[in-house]
């Protein structure tokens, strides 16, 4: 696909129809805004969903509820949102299903400003919410890098059922630079036998969350650290620099 002059926002937008994703639940923040604008417009014309939730809060557990259903699945949001949202990746984390959450970071602590940042890591790395998680984390230097890491963060959330968190910044978000869509659906990612289709033919699929007694609690971390662990030998991936 030939290169297209695109504003980083609106870019990953592309990047995620490109790979296939069809829902968007999100609420407007500066510097993120054109994200959700872009795919009011564009979600539709492929027979996409687009929402704007009334907060933060709603949006992220419509992408939970989404994600259930074994749609794939974005909400984007800047700083002060993503910190709104950190209840639901928990959640989202817990019952095991995969979402692409974009964060367009700006400054803080609080409200801070609407101008770029780069103070999330560790609510990223380490997982903002309560427990003990991780979710994957792309960190992209470009437009392009931007695009690619949207692009291979559906097929990483799909292959481990894990949520993934493409951590740019204000400044990615608003330039522009050109870009191309060069989209190719990794193998082996696994079929979605778990989602709740509402097929009524007598499946019964449980997407679980609480686990009342502290033994099956340990175990059930214990499980998500094998995913972990997994994310970790298969999916590092760095530049380095001097």
């Amino acid at each position: 696909m030939a290169k297209v002059l695109m504003k980083g926002n609106e870019a990953v937008g592309k990047a995620a129809i490109e790979a296939g994703c069809r829902y968007f639940f999100g609420y407007p923040i500066t510097p993120q805004s054109e994200v959700p604008e872009y795919l009011s417009s564009e979600l539709p014309k492929v027979g996409g969903t687009f929402v704007q939730a009334e907060s933060e809060v709603a949006a992220i557990n419509m992408v939970y509820g989404a994600a259930a259903a074994g749609a794939r699945v974005l909400t984007s949001s800047s700083s002060p949102g993503i910190a709104l949202k950190q209840e639901g990746i928990g959640y989202i984390s817990n019952a095991g299903l995969p979402a692409v959450i974009i964060n367009m970071m700006r400054g803080g602590p609080g409200l801070g400003t609407i101008q770029p940042g780069q103070a999330d890591y560790n609510m990223a790395v380490k997982g903002g919410a309560n427990g003990d998680y991780h979710n994957v984390v792309l960190a992209p230097a470009s437009v392009q890098e931007a695009v690619n890491m949207v692009m291979e963060a559906f097929d990483i959330a799909d292959m481990y059922g894990i949520p993934v968190i493409v951590l740019a910044d204000g400044l990615i978000g608003q330039m522009m630079e050109p870009v191309e869509f060069n989209y190719v659906r990794r193998e082996g990612i696994p079929e979605k036998t778990w989602a709740l289709t509402g097929k009524g033919k007598g499946e019964r699929h449980n997407i679980k969350n609480l686990v009342i007694d502290p033994d099956d609690c340990e175990d059930w971390n214990h499980e998500h650290y094998e995913v972990y662990e997994k994310v970790e030998a298969n999916e590092q991936a760095w530049e380095e620099y001097l």
